[in-house]
């Protein structure tokens, strides 16, 4: 049975190969292009480059103008494709705080809930490897 950090180990090896197979996939396309469709190919890339460009940009407009007015409209706002759901401030307390104060007043861990711990799994960063 592999252990946990075998299986990350293992999920890194299978990463890798896939990125492995798509980059040979795009050689060997790329070895079998015509010149002239190689050049044609890049003019339609730059091409649809430029309409993706200004198209998020007015996507990312649009929306920013739609959090904004749905902030100040106070409520969630319904469309056909679309919804801008309207949420309360996160509520967040000192928990180091009221764990101090909980040991002075125990009924108040009455009132503590916790909940399931959850597990994401990521690629390693730099800055992980220093902790």
């Amino acid at each position: 049975m592999l252990s946990i950090a075998q299986k990350l180990d293992q999920l890194s090896i299978l990463y890798s190969q896939r990125n492995s197979l798509q980059e040979e996939e795009l050689i060997l396309i790329e070895k079998t292009l015509p010149p002239e469709f190689k050049a044609r190919l890049n003019d339609i890339e730059a091409e649809f480059s430029q309409q993706d460009e200004a198209a998020a940009a007015n996507i990312n407009s649009l929306e920013a103008e739609s959090k904004s007015e749905t902030h100040a409209f106070g409520d969630t706002v319904k469309a056909s494709g679309f919804i801008a759901r309207w949420n309360h401030g996160r509520v967040s307390w000192d928990n180091k705080g009221l764990t101090n104060f909980a040991g002075f007043h125990p009924e108040l861990l009455d009132f503590r809930k916790e909940g399931e711990p959850s597990i994401t799994i990521r690629r390693v960063q730099a800055n992980d490897l220093a902790k």
